[in-house]
């Protein structure tokens, strides 16, 4: 019967499905795995679950465990001994929710496949956009190892080395960002560097370069930047199809806090539906205030819709300042209390829900949605891909070591079929 069917029938119904099943009907026959895997269905699955999807939050926690221990072994001799061990004591745990009122699980993405390749046990979830997670490898030292992963089809992609390295142009500040170009329908990561050498931070424009996932390759921008200086794992923002950090293109709102301090004040920023908040953290005295930018783009538009103490008593959660993770579709904001500890409160009515949820460090919240996006990534191709890097690349091995922060030797030990990048604080 199915066969009898138009083409057009057949991919209206598949359309229609969940990621999960979809990936099942590949395996049923040929014809049906080309159809999915075509780049055009793949785009017109992602426009349809965005219409039609239940909307989903993806959360990234830490917990604390039992260490873990990941054992490096020679593989060029019988004996195949031991040739070091690293070792981690946190595990990372990647669940979407319901963004509802129950606020359910919907699943969890137990088969992480990056344990042991981060240098410090976990990655920075820089951000999610159209299903893919960017991860980067850079809460320790000047890494530069980055992956875009796409958990519901289980398909990733490891990002080549950057232009700017520590070994390239010696000490910088670095923040990334990511999102999707819907001029040139591709996904890009864009990467601002401030590199030491140049002098006081703030005083010139970042180096800028971007990576293009349909090229599969980094190139720097030649237009100059706004001057400003590039904050390390600062959060950002993807709204209306562009990248926002603190910089000083759109202007923010007048801030100080109530000892008119306005110095020691952190800010940060998150998406509010199709437009910007701000968070604004004081340190003379700790408290969070909210601002909302009215109309996108629009700097008069800015609004301070609520300012929360540093402390205030939620059922069951300790008593404790309050750090911003995102909003919900709802419009409540996502807050990280004292021990990890998640709530949901609504700006307007001051209600607050706990969310019964816990995270160690690094806690991520965002709003998440289903994807096929690197369904058409070929296995056998990013095998053969792998294959050549390794003929090509010289045996190395990488020891970076730091005196009060700052680098002091970095050495080269040739014979080691392993790159490995250590930061030792003295």
């Amino acid at each position: 019967m199915w066969d009898s069917l138009p083409p057009e029938i057949i991919t209206d119904v598949f359309l229609r499905l969940p990621v999960k099943s979809i990936i099942t009907c590949t395996c049923v026959s040929k014809t049906w795995k080309y159809l999915i895997q075509n780049p055009t269905f793949i785009s017109n699955h992602l426009h349809h679950s965005n219409n039609n999807n239940h909307p989903l939050l993806f959360f990234r926690l830490i917990e604390e465990n039992e260490k873990e221990q990941y054992a490096l072994h020679f593989d060029d001799n019988q004996d195949f001994n031991e040739y070091t061990r690293l070792c981690s004591s946190e595990k990372e745990h990647y669940v979407l929710h319901f963004d509802n009122q129950d606020f359910n699980e919907y699943t969890r993405f137990d088969d992480f496949p990056f344990h042991g390749p981060s240098f410090g046990g976990i990655f920075n979830v820089v951000g999610t956009c159209n299903g893919l997670i960017f991860l980067a490898d850079d809460l320790y030292g000047y890494l530069c190892k980055f992956f875009l992963w796409n958990p519901c089809v289980r398909k990733f992609v490891k990002l080549p080395i950057p232009n700017i390295t520590f070994f390239s142009h010696g000490g910088y500040d670095a923040t990334v960002g990511f999102g999707f170009d819907s001029k040139t329908n591709d996904y890009k990561v864009v990467r601002f560097v401030t590199l030491k050498e140049k002098g006081q931070k703030g005083k010139s424009p970042p180096e800028v370069e971007v990576y293009s996932l349909s090229t599969g390759k980094w190139r720097m921008v030649t237009a100059s930047p706004p001057i400003g200086a590039a904050r390390g794992r600062e959060q950002e923002a993807f709204v209306n199809g562009a990248l926002h950090w603190v910089f000083r293109e759109i202007a923010l709102p007048k801030l100080s806090d109530q000892n008119g301090d306005e110095y020691w004040v952190r800010v940060s920023i998150s998406a509010y539906g199709n437009s910007l908040a701000l968070f604004q953290q004081g340190f003379s005295i700790h408290r969070l205030s909210i601002w909302v930018m009215k109309d996108y783009a629009d700097a008069s538009s800015w609004t301070k819709i609520r300012t929360l103490p540093d402390a205030f008593l939620v059922e069951g959660v300790p008593r404790s300042h309050c750090i911003p993770k995102g909003f919900r579709k709802s419009g409540e904001v996502i807050l990280e209390l004292y021990g990890g500890y998640l709530i949901s409160r609504d700006l307007e009515t001051k209600d607050f829900k706990n969310l019964r949820i816990r995270g160690y460090a690094y806690t991520f919240v965002d709003s998440y949605v289903e994807s096929l996006v690197l369904l058409d990534i070929s296995n056998q191709q990013g095998k053969r891909q792998k294959r050549k890097r390794n003929n090509n690349r010289q045996d190395k091995f990488y020891c970076q070591a730091y005196f009060c922060g700052f680098p002091f030797c970095s050495s080269y030990i040739p014979g080691f079929d392993y790159e490995f990048d250590m930061n030792v604080i003295l």
